[in-house]
């Protein structure tokens, strides 16, 4: 089977068995806004692998640079900024080719 990275099919025991940690730490996670999985119509936690692997980032900067929450929140943060600017400054480069191309 080939998922999507965005796919929700882990639930929480089954993460939590996956990241080496209690189900109730990825409950807190999510109650810090740290980690959002989605929810089944019955109300259950549905991760995606892109969330396990955010997951595993998390437990990388806490267990082994220790950071704390609250600096994994800035890190992620400031992550996520770069990686919209870098999407920005893609397209921009695609319509100055475009651009040029035309004759502009």
């Amino acid at each position: 089977m080939n998922f999507n990275d965005n796919e929700p099919c882990y639930v929480i025991s089954v993460a939590a068995r996956m990241l080496g940690v209690h189900a109730q730490t990825l409950r807190y996670y999510e109650r810090l806004g740290v980690v959002m999985p989605l929810r089944s119509r019955g109300n259950v936690r549905l991760y995606s692998q892109r969330e396990i692997e955010r997951l595993r980032q998390i437990k990388t900067l806490m267990n082994d640079l220790g950071v704390n929450l609250a600096g994994v929140e800035v890190i992620l943060r400031l992550g996520e900024r770069i990686a919209e600017m870098e999407r920005q400054i893609a397209q921009m480069e695609q319509e100055i080719q475009r651009l040029r191309e035309a004759g502009l």
